[in-house]
């Protein structure tokens, strides 16, 4: 079944930390992955004040349900280490699952699609780069990008 993920890092190596996840996810057996973007720096979001993030998108395909992914991506976090913090915090690594299939979902432990996918430039730009022509919940995602603020999402480059 076709997966997508964005990833998010904004403690330490960010860029590693999302090079690691992308290669746990694919290690594991999670998911293989036929496509991921590069990674953009992109200013916090929710929470103002914390360090800029690194973001990236990834697709591929899965054989897991929409729950057991969503325990093995909580498994990649936990094992790199992330800690709970408060809502949009500071995070070494972040692993949201965008889509599966076309799986709808609406509880509190997972929404399919990702329900801020939409809104959020730094899912969006990465998301649109491997996948213009993907559409989810009728909106193509080359649209939506049109419609979202971009300013500040840039590719990464180090410094």
């Amino acid at each position: 079944m076709r997966v997508g993920f964005g990833l998010g890092s904004n403690i330490g190596d960010k860029p590693g930390n999302i090079k690691r996840a992308l290669e746990l996810l694919q290690s594991r057996g999670i998911a293989a992955l036929a496509a991921i973007s590069r990674i953009y720096r992109t200013p916090p979001w929710g929470v103002l004040d914390q360090g800029d993030f690194a973001n990236a998108c990834a697709i591929g395909e899965t054989l897991l349900s929409p729950y057991e992914l969503l325990a093995a991506v909580k498994k990649i976090e936990a094992d790199m280490g992330r800690e709970p913090t408060r809502r949009w915090g500071p995070r070494l690594i972040d692993v949201d699952i965008l889509f599966l299939g076309d799986h709808t979902l609406d509880d509190p432990e997972l929404t399919l699609p990702h329900k801020e996918l939409f809104g959020r430039g730094f899912v969006l730009r990465p998301l649109a780069e491997i996948a213009p022509d993907l559409v989810l919940d009728g909106v193509p995602v080359g649209a939506a990008l049109k419609s979202v603020d971009m300013s500040g999402v840039r590719p990464w480059t180090e410094g």
